[in-house]
């Protein structure tokens, strides 16, 4: 399966985007999928995470509140609606596609299928 991400760019502190990301076929509508984020100089990390139905989610503490993760399985597709952007949310952001239904707090060693990434900048 190929995903690909998209709806990044450059916003203002404060401001709101919406990543997207679909999948070129159903094979991850049962499983978990998550986005992760990796900025200049530092590790890939986790943001947050939906199981194959949506009922269960996952985020890191720095997104709480601020980002949600959603997913719409009849049309292959995954999102991360981010709002009251920090400089600090600065980063390439990444869809996954994960290996069983649920997440399992294990980082990226629970995703298997990796999108290209979509660059977000926040200014301040």
């Amino acid at each position: 399966v190929q995903l690909q991400a998209s709806g990044g760019g450059l916003v203002q502190a404060g401001g709101s985007l919406r990543l997207s990301c679909t999948a070129s076929d159903r094979t991850l509508s049962n499983n978990v999928m998550g986005w992760f984020r990796q900025a200049p100089g530092k590790e890939r990390e986790f943001v947050a995470a939906i199981s194959w139905r949506g009922g269960t989610r996952d985020y890191t503490d720095s997104v709480k509140g601020r980002f949600t993760i959603s997913r719409d399985n009849s049309k292959n597709a995954l999102y991360l609606q981010m709002d009251n952007l920090k400089p600090e949310d600065t980063a390439v952001y990444y869809c996954a596609g994960g290996r069983g239904s649920f997440y399992d707090g294990r980082g990226p060693l629970s995703f298997v299928s990796w999108g290209q990434g979509t660059l977000v900048t926040v200014s301040s």
